[in-house]
């Protein structure tokens, strides 16, 4: 690294935070509609939002349709949405087989309040796709699933205590920052250890011993910084959960859109339950785990003492239907295939730009789904994306939105199936142009 091109730490600073500020300044001029409705949001919703991680400050951007690849706020401006969702809108905002699914479940009416038939068309498709699904449950949401996947695994294994990893996110009430448990999670008894550490694991499950019931583990860090795992770590998690009696659960909610079959078809791992979600269901609210057969026949209700699990919308008409023709029609093994590789075809322009510019940061992730950080070397963990500076995420986050380019203030993107190639240079050329616009204020190579 050449000292020469690197910016005295109290200028940087002062640049840094004046550069800020005219973006803040641009934001609000470009915004008042969103303020407007913000305002009355606020009247009725603590802080203005039902969801935390779309607020931004002062106030976040409305958004008032959305077709194909792309949303359009309140003022009226056309983003490409390079978020979709975050991950969750895989088909785009418009995809045909969906809406023609979504009239015909209609028109055969909703809340049917009873046992339909595109409840076992949905799991069938389910089971086909994942190697480690024989049987599966549905829910309304992925945290859902999630909570019903550990209270399945502590409940088969007689035990109490369950394995988690370090900037895990698992939902609204399964939260594991790298300082510790959410206080609003659900009560477990948890032990958390660093992620994409192998000895670590190793180390951690053997001391728990006959205490452990449940290790859960994304292939892939969503919230923790779009990070996965290296084969060798998960190789570890499975082989000393299996060796201490405990059940692995794969979270793919996110991660099971990289592959044809999941991260774990990709690496040849089985857990004993994979738990689903997101875009399953085509932009409608979804959750489902499923595993091993012995572990799911205990919901079998045809056998004396089993488990009572029930929810009014967990086999809604919509989804149930919807899913089925995602699965089937849609979100094809081939299409998964061909998104993730434009996936990784864009990480690689997009750090090839940042290297051009010897800039400090990169783009992390997997196929179709990525995030920047302000930091060189290997990210291993969320500790290390911790390191990113925040004020270069804000100042990269209102370019972006600037450049009309929808992505999350974390700097995350997630490629949907309906951005064309225009959009996906449309996303390098914002980038790039960030590099030439702020390149003399970020940390040099």
């Amino acid at each position: 690294m050449n000292p020469s091109l690197q910016l005295d730490p109290k200028t940087a600073e002062r640049d840094i935070e004046a550069a800020l500020t005219a973006a803040r300044a641009s934001y609000l001029r470009a915004n008042a509609k969103s303020r407007e409705a913000f305002e009355r949001a606020a009247e009725y919703l603590p802080g203005g939002t039902t969801r935390t991680g779309l607020f931004n400050s002062p106030f976040p951007i409305f958004v008032a349709r959305g077709h194909d690849a792309y949303i359009w706020d309140l003022d009226g401006k056309r983003y490409v949405d390079a978020l979709s969702e975050f991950t969750a809108g895989l088909l785009g905002h418009s995809n045909p087989v969906v809406l023609r699914t979504m009239r015909q479940a209609l028109d055969d009416g909703l809340s049917l309040g009873g046992q339909i038939e595109d409840e076992a068309r949905f799991a069938r498709q389910i089971v086909e796709r994942f190697p480690s699904i024989e049987k599966v449950r549905f829910a309304n949401s992925g945290t859902e699933a999630n909570v019903s996947a550990i209270a399945t695994a502590l409940h088969y294994t007689g035990r109490s205590r369950v394995m988690v990893f370090e900037g895990a996110y698992h939902g609204g009430s399964l939260n594991f920052p790298i300082n510790g448990p959410s206080p609003l999670n659900t009560r477990l008894d948890v032990v958390q250890v660093p992620y994409n550490d192998a000895e670590a694991v190793r180390v951690a499950i053997r001391r728990e011993g006959d205490k452990l019931g449940a290790v859960i583990v994304e292939p892939m860090l969503g919230a923790g910084g779009s990070i996965p795992a290296d084969r060798e770590f998960l190789v570890a998690v499975k082989e000393e959960a299996a060796r201490a009696g405990a059940i692995l659960i794969f979270d793919e909610i996110q991660t099971s859109r990289l592959a044809p079959n999941g991260m774990q078809g990709y690496w040849g791992i089985t857990p004993d339950i994979t738990t689903l979600g997101k875009y399953l269901a085509g932009g409608l609210s979804i959750g489902a785990f499923g595993g091993r057969e012995d572990i799911m026949a205990l919901f079998d209700p045809r056998k004396p003492s089993s488990l009572v699990l029930s929810g009014t919308f967990n086999n809604n008409s919509l989804g149930m239907r919807v899913g089925a023709a995602v699965l089937s029609e849609v979100a094809t093994a081939a299409a998964i295939e061909r998104l993730s590789a434009r996936g990784d075809k864009l990480r690689q322009q997009l750090n090839a730009k940042l290297e051009d510019a010897r800039i400090a940061a990169q783009f992390t992730g997997f196929g179709s789904i990525l995030a920047i950080h302000f930091v060189q070397g290997l990210l291993r963990d969320a500790r290390d994306a911790a390191a990113s500076d925040s004020k270069l995420r804000e100042l990269f986050y209102l370019h972006m939105l600037e450049e009309g380019i929808w992505i999350a203030r974390r700097g995350m993107m997630a490629l949907s199936l309906a951005l064309s190639e225009i959009d996906l240079d449309q996303i390098v050329s914002a980038v790039e142009g960030f590099t030439e616009r702020w390149g003399h204020l970020l940390p040099k190579r």
